[in-house]
């Protein structure tokens, strides 16, 4: 199972900015819809996605690609 790790990434931003970051102000500056952005926030939620919005996060939060997703064996 894939797993997204955007909370952290959220968590990780806003301490270092000192500031309230908010999915919507992701969405507009990653081009990643905001619907999309809390389908990969749910642990329970099977959400699939695209390369493109995968590298999107990484160019925004300034990372790797396995600092967005990891593999979790079942």
């Amino acid at each position: 199972m894939i797993r997204f790790k955007i909370k952290e990434l959220i968590a990780e931003k806003e301490f270092k900015e000192r500031r309230k970051i908010t999915l919507q102000e992701i969405a507009d500056s990653a081009g990643v819809n905001r619907t999309a952005l809390s389908k990969m926030m749910n642990p329970s939620y099977q959400y699939s996605t695209t390369t493109k919005a995968i590298d999107s996060l990484c160019q925004y939060f300034g990372c790797r690609v396995d600092d967005v997703i990891e593999y979790v064996g079942e």
